[in-house]
């Protein structure tokens, strides 16, 4: 057994747990705040919520910069970590995924189990990313190794495991009307792909970036305004251009369509989005935007994400990211040998 922890802000942790887990053949247990998601194919944990509360009243919550998230005297904090401690005792797991947790993959490996971190891009020199790195036996890296993550220690390439990204959609075939060689230019379609773990563009702006484009159809998946679809497999078939954030899991599910994109990476801490757009920018991947386009730049913005077409995902996600990540665990917790 393996144990695997799912962050729960936003989607993408827990869909790529999601996704890995449906691969296993090992026996794999969630451990989350999140509950457990209908499909999840073993044990989930439940997990206290260590971020409630008044936050001007947490104290030394970096532990003097050592840590990311440990505020003091937090009864949240401490029975997650009790609940985690007495899980490890008694299912003695070969493994503990963090994805993504500083204190989870320490305290896993405080008590001795071997860890394997899920990688983030960005400025990940810190003193707390720098020791779960570090202490790391595995680092799964959801991208590909041709678009490294430039600026790592020697050392922590040696343990990495480049996967690609991977989705739920990896292999599903494409829908009609992406497989259209040509559409009418007055009947082409954006899906503009908001994430839920918060956007930094305005109701306004969007609005204003259709009326600068009538000659296309705008449709909004997430966010606050936008709608929502358990699956939105078929609206990203449809879509002629794909605008999105730099996510991974919003990247990975429209590299999985090889769908043409426009990405605006968001605010997001260590620079993640940010670094993750540089890299599409690198591999030729997408129309890369540092910010939301004026209303005037949108009917170019669209037309040359269109022209640079969605065949350049392959290299982003090969489609068999999930499988590799498996065989990585399984390598890390031993189970190679058992299967």
């Amino acid at each position: 057994m393996i144990g695997y922890y799912v962050h729960h802000q936003g989607s993408g942790h827990l869909n790529r747990a999601r996704t890995i887990a449906a691969h296993c053949p090992f026996p794999v247990t969630g451990l989350s705040t999140l509950a457990a998601p209908d499909d999840w194919p073993g044990d989930w944990v439940r997990l206290p919520a260590d971020d409630n509360g008044d936050p001007a009243a947490l104290s030394d919550v970096t532990a003097g910069g050592r840590l990311h998230w440990a505020p003091l005297r937090h009864s949240g904090l401490r029975g997650r970590m009790a609940a985690i401690a007495q899980w490890i005792a008694t299912a003695t797991p070969r493994l503990l995924v963090s994805d993504v947790s500083v204190e989870v993959a320490l305290l896993a490996r405080l008590l001795g189990i071997p860890t394997a971190v899920v990688a983030m891009r960005g400025e990940r020199t810190d003193q707390p990313h720098q020791m779960a790195y570090d202490l790391a036996d595995l680092l799964l890296a959801p991208w590909p190794a041709s678009l490294a993550e430039p600026g790592w220690a020697e050392h922590w390439y040696t343990k990495t495991v480049h996967t690609g990204a991977f989705s739920r959609f990896d292999g599903r075939p494409l829908l009609p009307p992406a497989n259209e060689p040509t559409r009418s230019t007055n009947h082409r379609r954006v899906l503009l792909l908001l994430g839920s773990g918060g956007t930094d563009i305005s109701p306004g702006e969007i609005k204003s970036a259709q009326e600068a484009t009538p000659t296309w159809q705008w449709t909004t998946l997430g966010g606050p305004e936008g709608g929502w679809a358990a699956d939105p497999w078929p609206a990203l078939c449809a879509a002629d251009v794909v605008v999105t954030h730099a996510g991974q899991n919003a990247l990975a599910e429209c590299a999985a369509a090889r769908r043409p994109a426009v990405v605006v990476p968001q605010e997001r801490p260590f620079g993640e989005q940010s670094a993750t757009g540089r890299a599409l920018t690198r591999g030729r991947l997408a129309v890369v935007a540092p910010d939301w386009p004026n209303a005037e730049e949108w009917p170019g913005t669209l037309d040359r994400a269109r022209a640079l077409g969605g065949n350049g995902w392959s290299q982003w996600a090969p489609g068999d990211g999930a499988a590799r990540a498996v065989a990585a665990l399984a390598n890390a917790s031993s189970f190679e040998s058992d299967l």
